[in-house]
């Protein structure tokens, strides 16, 4: 009987969209094959603690407890260290001192937000050595920080919507300023978002000074760095990256909202059951602007030099004029109502397929990153 693989799924964390990333695991854990692929789960605290796998499995749905009764007994704390001799958990005992808790073959972050999908989980894998889903280091961080992903879309020849940012930090020494440049540059209506989080956490639709004064202040709860765009009355197209140097474009997905009065996707609309939105996968396009997506997507992907999985957005104008690209997610939600297993479904591959090859590219990455020369 072949080797099972096993896979450590990481969720929680330290984010806005922590929640969200509960959802996801589930729904990876339920999916993936269980007979081919041993799973621990990991999860992350919002206060950033890691907890054992017995403690993270009691986080997931009663159902998925049950497949995972080889990690219900208690243990102690523990870390993924990045030490290359190790390649897993480490269990962290002060009477005994550490040791490996569970080797892992495979690690499938499925963490959304910062210190998760922005380039520091992926960092700690690359130095303990551990293959991983999703993209690597640079992709990841310059994918979460959207002021950085618009720039290289800009430098691809890809076109993007009126935007401008400034830091917290402006935003506290001269408000008054940051709001007249917002008005003369941008206009209003608006749309004011945190730059480095996702899940439409922090984001706000703003009308007036007073809206737009709001909608700064709770970005910058969220994050240093606040975004504000232009708003383009459109639909709303996404678009699922999948592979590694040679990445595949998903048929496109559409959200149809059917309640005008919610002008755009909140946490809300995309996570909660609410009947106002649906999404609706092929989106109906013609074959050529679909096809023009898939490539626009592909070229996307790869101007942050992607890996593995990904998601793209777009904004297609209502009278079908202007097509732009929103912004790029290299961690997008892998939740029952998430888009990017949708897409894939409609394109002929189920979700324990679309986990698999996931976990093909993950170890394709890390073996031929192996083959690049470290040392003198």
């Amino acid at each position: 009987m072949p080797k099972k693989f096993r896979v450590g799924v990481i969720f929680g964390g330290r984010s806005g969209e922590h929640d969200v990333s509960i959802r996801s695991a589930n729904a990876i854990i339920e999916a993936i094959d269980h007979k081919k692929y041993d799973v621990v789960p990991l999860a992350i605290t919002k206060e950033g603690n890691w907890l054992s796998p017995a403690h993270s499995t009691q986080l997931l749905a009663p159902a998925l407890q049950k497949k995972l009764t080889r990690y219900q007994t208690a243990s102690g704390p523990v870390a993924l260290l990045g030490d290359p001799s190790r390649k897993g958990l480490i269990e962290l005992d002060q009477q005994e001192g550490s040791k490996v808790a569970a080797k892992l073959d495979v690690v499938f972050p499925a963490l959304h937000g910062p210190y998760g999908e922005d380039g520091t989980l992926q960092g700690l894998l690359e130095m303990a050595d551990i293959p991983y889903v999703g993209c690597g280091v640079l992709a990841s961080s310059c994918g979460m920080d959207k002021v950085t992903m618009k720039t290289l879309f800009v430098q691809a020849g890809l076109p993007i919507c009126n935007y401008l940012w400034f830091r917290r930090s402006d935003w506290r020494r001269d408000k008054k300023k940051i709001v007249r440049r917002v008005i003369s540059e941008i206009g209003l209506p608006c749309f004011v978002k945190p730059a480095n989080l996702g899940s439409s956490v922090g984001v706000s639709r703003a009308t007036d000074k007073d809206s737009l004064e709001r909608a700064i202040d709770l970005a910058a709860e969220y994050d240093r760095k606040i975004i504000v765009e232009e708003e383009v009355v459109a639909r709303e197209i996404e678009c699922a990256i999948l592979g590694n140097d040679e990445p595949q474009a998903s048929l496109p997905g559409e959200y149809v909202i059917y309640d005008e009065s919610a002008r755009f996707l909140d946490y809300t609309e995309k996570y909660a059951s609410t009947g106002n939105v649906s999404f609706v996968v092929p989106a109906p396009l013609s074959k050529t602007l679909t096809n023009r997506i898939r490539q626009m997507a592909i070229k996307a992907f790869q101007s942050v030099d992607g890996a593995g999985l990904a998601r793209v957005d777009f904004f297609l104008t209502k009278d079908g004029g202007d097509l732009v690209i929103n912004e790029l997610n290299t961690m997008p939600g892998l939740t029952e109502v998430s888009g990017y297993p949708k897409m894939w479904q409609a394109s002929g591959i189920p979700f324990p397929q679309l986990l698999e090859k996931l976990i093909e590219f993950a170890l394709e990455r890390h073996q031929e990153k192996s083959l690049t020369r470290i040392n003198r």
